[in-house]
């Protein structure tokens, strides 16, 4: 119908992936007297520690653990249900995805087959989760007690009738949560960034990482989701100096040597 193809005259820009930005003090004091922020931002684990501590006795309180040390993501955490979280061994196991299209809610199998996978659980994750599910199995005595509806649904994380709630209501939830804690803002996704590169600060190879997030290739790990913390970075930094300068002290300790013995003898070393 046409002559030419006016497509070939368009000029693509590759895309550049987002990388997640620390929230050190300089920005920090950026984004109080600016209002502007990363679009993708990760806390320190001083900020992380703060947020967990104001939030403690939220009813999601293991939701956000879970999402900030363990990188599970919201729709994850969603679909997450009892009969796949084996307390005893410190295990649960990552099967099911519930999340939005649009205004519907799809749950189904994780998107990738790595994100299907096992995560395991310190003994104080474990001890979170028993206080949760604790929790919970009141709130039923509580609401059958008084005749008020219940549904055994067996999520893990449910609303006060027992039923799995709409995951964007965790985002709105984290949002308010993060606003009074008085931090600087955060995504919910962004605890997953802050959870690889805070166990890669603690040790975690790259490869332990990808294992932990569920993710299929280990360059989308080191590219995307983790971050090198200050620490981290001065950590690194002092390591290198001190080894330059204890080659440098090396050289010059055989310097030294390697003078004295070509010295003539006989000369008096005792003038300037």
């Amino acid at each position: 119908m046409i002559a030419s193809n006016p497509a070939r005259h368009i000029e693509i820009h590759g895309y550049r992936r987002p990388h997640a930005q620390v929230w050190t003090d300089g920005r920090v004091e950026e984004w109080q007297r600016t209002g502007e922020h990363p679009s993708v931002a990760v806390w320190t684990a001083k900020q992380l520690s703060t947020f967990l501590s104001q939030v403690a006795e939220d009813s999601l309180f293991a939701f956000w653990w879970l999402a900030a040390l363990r990188g599970l993501c919201r729709g994850e955490l969603c679909g997450l249900r009892w009969a796949a979280v084996d307390l005893d061994r410190g295990l649960l196991f990552v099967e099911r995805q519930r999340t939005t299209a649009g205004y519907e809610i799809v749950e189904g199998d994780p998107k990738t087959a790595a994100g299907r996978r096992a995560v395991t659980l310190d003994k104080h994750t474990v001890a979170i989760l028993r206080q949760h599910r604790r929790r919970q199995l009141d709130r039923r005595d509580r609401r059958q007690a008084a005749h008020m509806t219940w549904v055994d649904s067996g999520y893990v994380f449910t609303r006060k009738d027992g039923q799995p709630f709409n995951p964007n209501y965790a985002n709105t939830r984290f949002r308010k949560l993060t606003e009074r804690a008085g931090l600087p803002p955060v995504r919910l996704h962004d605890l997953r960034h802050g959870a690889a590169s805070l166990a890669h600060d603690a040790g975690a190879d790259l490869k332990t990482v990808q294992d932990l997030l569920g993710q299929s290739s280990i360059v989308v790990t080191a590219d995307t989701y983790t971050s090198v913390l200050p620490d981290a970075q001065r950590r690194c930094a002092d390591a290198t100096a001190a080894l330059v300068l204890a080659a440098a002290q090396h050289t010059r300790k055989r310097i030294k040597q390697k003078a004295a013995k070509n010295r003539p003898a006989g000369r008096d070393t005792s003038d300037p």
